[in-house]
This record gives structure tokens, C-alpha cells and sequence, in this order.
């Protein structure tokens, strides 16, 4: 009863913090041509099917970290809602989820970004729903993707948790614009250089802001999950990620 308490303050508390103001949601509606919008969509649509899954199973092999998915999607929400203005039709920010990435895995991941992306462009005005394929693609499969990989890599050669954490935070928050940078340069190749000159603009415009932030929400991430291992033990184990004797 009392981590149900701790879990639900949380989850109000984070929602209290959230922003009022708010810029671009990675890529705006309507700066993306129609054809890379579709064609984004559909490359996330075998990712969220398998996420749909992923979730299903987990939570009816363990159903108490039904609130713990729920604060991971929280945690993506209002990370990913303070925003810093960085170019014409997008902006750079935290995004979230190499937490939730780490105790539900990629896929799943990428069905709470889709919500939170959604809920975003509908009730906040960020990004849009013709660019959500574009968008869901970026922060929440190419992402998690890195930060999984890098999370598994870090642990099966032994190293520390905080250090796993961490850089599957860190790195999956700057794939994400990465990720982001080369959508926008296969939608507009420079006019000389092409798409590699259109590239380098965009990650230059990118890097500035988005390192330090990346690293940032590194450091956060590893105090939540830090927070998580010490009152919801159990869940943790339940999902495999503390063995039964940590």
C-alpha cells in the first residue's frame, strides 16, 4: 500500500511540474512532405505491433508493475515537454526513455512514445499527428533501440549499473537526434552537398544543445531508477532486472 502511495505522489507530482509554454515537438505538422510522413508511419507500424505484444505479456506475467509502466510513460511525458528552441520546425529536449527502455525493452517503449507523442500533438499543440509516424520513429524506436543495446552490452561485460543506466540514457536521447537530424536532411538535401552537406547542418545545429542535455538526463535517469530499486525492488526483480539476491 505505501509504494502504491509513493508511486501515485510521484506520478502527480511529475505531472504538476509539467510546462505550460511550449515550442515545436521535435518536427512540426506540416513541414514534412506527405510522402516522407507516410513513409515513416509505415516503418513504425511492425515496431508498435511487437511493443503492443511486448506490454501484454509482461503485465500479465506481472501484474504489479502495471504502475511502473504507467510512471515510465509519465516520465517520457514531462521530460519530453521542456523544450529548448534549437531550428525552424524543431526544438531539443530530454526525452525520457531510456528508463522506460530499460525495464520494458525497446518495443514497448515505443508504444508509450507513440502515446506520449500522441496525447502531445492533441492536448499541447506539439509536433502533429501527420508527422507522429516521423516523430515516434526517432524518439521511440531508433532511441531505444541504442539505448538497449547499450544498456545489454554495458551489463553482460560485467560493468556498473549506474554506468549502464546512464549511458543508455544519455546515448539514446542523442540517437534521437541523430535520428531526427537525418530525416530532416533526406527531406531537404542541400541544394550543393546534397544530403550529407544538409546533415552536417542539422546535427551542428543539433550538438550544441543536445549534448549537455543528453548527458543530463543521463544523470536524472540514473536517480529515478535509483529511486525505483529502492522502493519497488520487487518489480524490478519481477522484470529481471535485480536478481533475486541484489
Amino acid at each position: 500500500m505505501l509504494k502504491k502511495r509513493i508511486w501515485i505522489l510521484s506520478l502527480i507530482v511529475m505531472f504538476t511540474l509539467l510546462p505550460r509554454t511550449a515550442f515545436a515537438m521535435h518536427i512540426m505538422e506540416g513541414f514534412l512532405p506527405p510522402g516522407w510522413c507516410i513513409s515513416w508511419g509505415v516503418l513504425t507500424i511492425p515496431f508498435i505491433i511487437l511493443g503492443l505484444f511486448s506490454i501484454q505479456k509482461t503485465v500479465n506475467e506481472h501484474p504489479r508493475t502495471k504502475m511502473l509502466l504507467a510512471m515510465a510513460g509519465a516520465f517520457v511525458f514531462v521530460l519530453s515537454a521542456l523544450k529548448l528552441p534549437s531550428v525552424t520546425g524543431s526544438c531539443s529536449h530530454l526525452t525520457g526513455i531510456g528508463l522506460g527502455t530499460i525495464l520494458f525493452g525497446p518495443t514497448a517503449m515505443t508504444v508509450l512514445g507513440l502515446i506520449v507523442l500522441l496525447f502531445q500533438a492533441l492536448l499541447l499543440a506539439h509536433g502533429g499527428i501527420a508527422t507522429l509516424g516521423a516523430n515516434t520513429f526517432s524518439m521511440a524506436v531508433v532511441g531505444p533501440i541504442l539505448a538497449f543495446a547499450t544498456y545489454k552490452i554495458i551489463k553482460q561485460a560485467k560493468g556498473p549499473q549506474g554506468l549502464a543506466v546512464f549511458l543508455a540514457a544519455a546515448l539514446g536521447d542523442l540517437m534521437t537526434y541523430v535520428m531526427t537530424s537525418i530525416q530532416l536532411a533526406l527531406a531537404f538535401p542541400a541544394e550543393t552537398g546534397g544530403f550529407m552537406a544538409s546533415l552536417a547542418k542539422f546535427m551542428g545545429i543539433f550538438a550544441v544543445t543536445q549534448i549537455p542535455l543528453a548527458i543530463s538526463e543521463g544523470i536524472l535517469t540514473v536517480l529515478v531508477f535509483n529511486a525505483i530499486a529502492a522502493y519497488g525492488k520487487d518489480e524490478l526483480q519481477d522484470l529481471k532486472i535485480l536478481s533475486k539476491e541484489a
